[in-house]
């Protein structure tokens, strides 16, 4: 790690250095002969121009395989509007190589930089641009490392040679609305799937998505701070409106096509997709409810699926990180929420049990399944928040850990694994920062860690995290409490409260680790007690507890808040006299909440971004949660905050974007009308030209600065 700048203060350093990723090493892959790991890293903890790196797993060597600097001559990046949105729904935040692609040996990488195309040599680290119709996205190198394939902002998928010759057209779209080549802004934002094709593993064709978003309503983002720019088109798909029309096509690099065909009417998500040498491609589609989804084995000469495995839950289900997968012999690996447990499956064996929540599966190797789980109901877990990986024999006879210092259960744990190397970063609560290490498996199955280390040079913070772990209450919540550095309980008495939640689907905050808890230690030594739960509807703690927020939000995610105030105030200096409450997004949508409806318990608020109304939130997420606002209409009345204006007796902050197109800026708008006609009192802080993720330096660091100061006058500090 590296130093700081002494000027700095955690605000000014946190936001600048995107919350300590800066410089850090990440996006592993590993060559399938283990010769070389491969990864991206910036220079430093300030410079957020990331270059592709390799490192020879033979001498623990690491050498620079392209750099944008250098290939851009010294220029700075250009990037579309598509790129930028595409970097929106991923939250990705930094510059340079983002993201590239490996043939099948790992030899050949390819990536975009500044809408133009590069190839990179890992052996030479000679780097190159190709001509190209851009500006591209996503390309792709063919497994035979002849071709790469890329999407435009045409809404062309073409192809050319690495050799710098024969670019061309694979498929251009038939209307303005139509891409090939790219997922659609539902499969990206909600899905979790970027791609929108995918090579065969021969590097004869492709799996090719056309999306086509016609259908989909078109909004308008306007910038009111500069009136004279027209306002941006948005399509955007919200709770019960139609969503774009997604398909597929097998192309092969002669452009010819075949349709793939399946029941889109019932099944219109197309959620993940596999190609290997284990079987026949596979997809995963869902219904619109997601309440049924169907793996799909397709048939690449006549485009025909056959439906290999239907599942149904009464909640919903949920896609899955890396899979469904074959194994090399043709098994077909999947997670399942059958019985109640997070299981993972290989063929029609399961093969963890209810002591294992599944969170994604790693790599699949000829013998052993590499995965990432924490610990199912939580009921036997020493401490909350823990994730580790760890591999499987298929039979399920054999499992081990990939351990940090001998403690897989402390540890944040990700890897990549290939040709017997696991790429290892591992994070605990008393170390800053993130432990990259590579290991080498031995013919016994042993795993060492005597290859290499990989270097961050992400900044140390200016501040140190001191979480203290517990399951609160009679539900065990899990939950991490902050005190002020140098909190002396008989000279400083009881502490007021800052509660500063997530709260809902798919935001743990509540890990093992040490970096993501440096904001709330920050807010902590501005002199509060400050609480971070992961009640009900987080990830982590087995089906039942993430799904039993099923039509309701604003009672179950609000409820864990207060029983784990309650119950955590008996142990720690807690003043319920004295409590606020911050959050972002569904945090801030959770914080709006509580001070509307909880004012007995919460007597100050912060929301950022609040999901006012859920209507106008998009399908795939909402309808999951909430369904058909069509069909359940007293849901979506009961669940948003503009009904509950008048209830409003405490201080409240709204903070939102103007040009957020994810929660758009007209939440916060109809929540202050609402408590407008209420004649509720309250404060909104509109910002200009800044979208969800608010990468901006001096917006982030005087976000954080001005919700201090809101909530202690709110609280009479």
């Amino acid at each position: 790690m590296t130093s700081h700048t002494p000027a700095d203060t955690f605000p000014r350093q946190y936001a600048r250095t995107l919350r300590y990723t800066v410089g850090a090493p990440r996006s592993f892959s590993v060559a399938p002969d283990g010769s070389r790991v491969v990864f991206l890293r910036s220079r430093s903890g300030s410079d957020r121009a990331n270059l592709l790196w390799t490192l020879d797993t033979a001498t623990g060597e690491e050498r620079i395989a392209a750099d944008p600097a250098v290939l851009l001559g010294g220029g700075e990046e250009d990037l579309s509007p598509a790129e930028r949105a595409r970097r929106e729904r991923s939250r990705e935040g930094s510059a340079g190589v983002v993201g590239y692609a490996l043939d099948a040996e790992g030899r050949q990488a390819a990536f975009a930089l500044s809408g133009r195309l590069f190839t990179a040599d890992l052996l030479t680290g000679d780097a190159r641009e190709l001509p190209a119709q851009g500006p591209l996205l996503d390309p792709r190198i063919s497994p035979d490392g002849a071709h790469v394939a890329y999407a435009n902002t045409a809404g062309e998928l073409r192809l050319t040679r690495t050799d710098g010759t024969g670019d061309r057209t694979l498929a251009e779209p038939e209307g303005p609305n139509v891409t090939w080549g790219q997922a659609e802004f539902i499969a990206q934002e909600e899905i979790d799937r970027d791609r929108g094709f995918w090579w065969s593993p021969d590097g004869e064709r492709l799996l090719v998505e056309r999306a086509d978003d016609s259908p989909v309503r078109r909004w308008w983002i306007a910038d009111p701070a500069n009136p004279d720019r027209e306002p941006a088109e948005v399509a955007y798909p919200a709770a019960g409106t139609p969503n774009a029309e997604v398909g597929l096509w097998l192309i092969d690099l002669q452009g010819g096509r075949t349709q793939v065909s399946w029941d889109h009417e019932a099944f219109p998500y197309l959620a993940r997709v596999h190609w290997s040498k284990g079987g026949v491609p596979l997809l995963l589609v869902q219904s619109r409810d997601q309440r049924a989804q169907r793996v799909l084995g397709l048939d690449v000469a006549t485009g025909g699926t056959e439906v290999l495995l239907e599942e149904r839950d009464e909640a919903w289900l949920e896609a899955f990180p890396g899979v469904p997968a074959w194994t090399p012999d043709g098994k077909l690996v999947r997670i399942s929420d059958e019985g109640g447990v997070r299981a993972l499956v290989v063929g029609d064996q399961a093969v963890t049990g209810a002591d294992l929540h599944l969170r994604s599966v790693v790599a699949v190797t000829e013998r052993e399944v590499f995965f990432s789980a924490s610990g199912g109901a939580g009921e036997t877990d020493p401490e909350p928040g823990w994730i580790a990986v760890g591999r499987i024999s298929h039979d399920g006879k054999q499992l081990s850990w990939e351990s940090a210092n001998g403690r897989p259960f402390t540890s944040v744990t990700s890897a990549v694994h290939a040709g017997g190397i696991t790429v290892r970063a591992t994070a605990e609560p008393d170390l800053p920062g993130t432990l990259v290490q590579v290991a080498r498996d031995l013919p016994e199955g042993v795993v060492v860690d005597d290859v290499a280390t990989v270097a961050s040079y992400a900044e140390t913070p200016v501040i140190t995290a001191r979480p203290v772990f517990r399951f609160a209450g009679e539900r065990r919540i899990p939950s991490a409490v902050f005190l002020p550095t140098g909190y002396d309980r008989e000279r400083d008495g009881l502490l007021p409260v800052l509660m500063d939640p997530y709260g809902g689907p798919h935001g743990q905050r509540v890990v093992q680790a040490h970096n993501p808890h440096l904001n709330s230690q920050w807010f902590a030594d501005q002199g509060f007690a400050v609480v971070v739960a992961d009640g009900r509807g987080t990830p982590g703690r087995g089906p039942a507890w993430e799904k039993s927020i099923a039509f309701d939000f604003a009672g179950a995610t609000l409820d864990d808040q207060v029983e784990a105030l309650r119950a955590l105030a008996e142990e720690f200096p807690l003043d319920l006299g004295r409590v606020a409450i911050r959050g972002w997004s569904y945090g801030g949508y959770l914080s709006a909440l509580a001070v509307l409806r909880r004012p007995d318990v919460f007597h100050a608020a912060v929301a950022g971004a609040p999901v006012a109304e859920w209507a106008l939130y998009d399908t795939h997420y909402t309808e999951r949660y909430l369904g058909h606002p069509a069909e359940r209409p007293e849901v979506y009345e009961a669940n948003s905050l503009t009904g509950y204006a008048a209830g409003l007796e405490r201080p409240l902050m709204i903070i939102h974007g103007l040009a957020d197109d994810n929660v758009v800026a007209a939440h916060t708008l109809r929540l202050s009308s609402a408590l407008l006609a209420a004649g509720r009192p309250h404060t909104v802080l509109p910002l200009s030209g800044v979208t969800h993720m608010t990468p901006q330096e001096e917006v982030a660091e005087n976000l954080l600065l001005l919700q201090v100061d809101f909530v202690k006058r709110s609280l009479g500090l």
